[in-house]
């Protein structure tokens, strides 16, 4: 436990890097593949890279030092974005992502 809270920014950092490259993945394995398996395989690697780890590296930070510190708040923040504001985002990204597979499909037809 001590490892993950002595590297918490980096860890945060690197799993949003992951949860947002899962996301482009999802978008192109539903779009630019039209592969339900590999939509699939997207989805679950967006939560495990995502939501789960985000909300446990929180909770350890918080039992580790009994407080909420400026981690636990941008972690609160995150789920929070990701609940409301952030919806919204995505949506915006699958409609750019839905145009821009189908301009490319109409290009080689």
């Amino acid at each position: 436990m001590d490892f993950l809270v002595e590297n918490k920014w980096a860890i945060l950092v690197s799993l949003e890097v992951l949860a947002w490259s899962s996301t482009f993945f999802l978008l192109y394995a539903r779009y630019g593949m039209k592969s339900s398996f590999w939509f699939k395989i997207a989805t679950v690697l967006l939560v495990l890279t995502g939501v789960i780890p985000q909300v446990l590296m929180g909770i350890v930070n918080f039992i580790a030092t009994n407080k909420v510190d400026s981690f636990t708040l941008i972690i609160v923040l995150l789920i929070l974005y990701g609940l409301t504001i952030g919806k919204k985002h995505v949506k915006k990204l699958d409609t750019w992502a839905q145009r821009k597979f189908s301009t490319q499909e109409n290009h080689r037809n």
